[in-house]
């Protein structure tokens, strides 16, 4: 499989939210580069099949509707006064176009000066951090995410969301700019690690593309 390079996904996958309908960004790297990780059957299955049900799904739902003329941000906005299909898909559809681009398979990213100055603020030391979002994962009952947000002070902060929700949507109570996420979803990780969430929660730190995460930190604190 042809490997894009995550810029120009990053630029396709904020482009495709001035409008509906909806389309999913291809994969910024081949199903087996994080081979290790988590796995390329797992990658396809997870690419191919859930994420793009979940653009299908929302195209669906939205059809002959107000939403589809919104932004996907317009839709996560209100995400509570509009039916689950549309607030399901809509989430499912944000979470993992976001998903992809934070993962990579080079080697030892590192987050910027910046932004590990804000998470040693925050948290107290990137070992804090990442135990506060394994946390968040390994205790998320059922489906779910677990989130690095910049809240509406500019302040990091770490989440939980169930199923498809996110900090974007009108119905959670820790609201902000998702810049991290984490899918702990079972079809996320079963395939390799069965019932040992814990494990590719630790496993996750190896294809963490601290890029992507630095720049969307820039971005998020540039709109406050």
């Amino acid at each position: 499989m042809k490997i894009f390079k995550v810029a120009a996904f990053t630029a396709v996958f904020a482009a495709q939210f001035a409008f509906a309908q909806f389309k999913q960004s291809p994969l910024p790297y081949a199903y087996n580069a994080l081979e290790g990780n988590i796995d390329a059957q797992t990658m396809e299955i997870h690419y191919s099949k859930h994420a793009a049900a979940y653009v299908a799904n929302l195209n669906k739902a939205i059809a002959g509707t107000p939403q589809e003329k919104q932004t996907l941000f317009e839709i996560l906005s209100k995400a509570g006064t509009l039916p689950m299909a549309v607030r399901n898909n809509a989430g499912g559809h944000y979470n993992h176009e976001l998903f992809w681009t934070v993962l990579t398979p080079q080697k030892d990213t590192k987050p910027s000066a910046k932004l590990t100055k804000a998470i040693t603020d925050a948290f107290g030391s990137m070992d804090a951090f990442k135990e506060k979002m394994a946390k968040a994962g390994a205790e998320r009952f059922g489906s779910g995410w677990a989130w690095l947000s910049v809240d509406k002070s500019g302040k990091l902060i770490v989440s939980s969301t169930p199923n498809q929700d996110n900090p974007l949507m009108d119905v959670v109570e820790e609201k902000g700019t998702p810049i991290f996420g984490i899918d702990v979803w079972e079809h996320a990780y079963y395939l390799k690690y069965q019932n040992k969430r814990a494990d590719y929660l630790t496993a996750i730190w190896n294809v963490t593309n601290w890029k992507e995460i630095s720049r969307r930190y820039d971005e998020a604190l540039s709109k406050k």
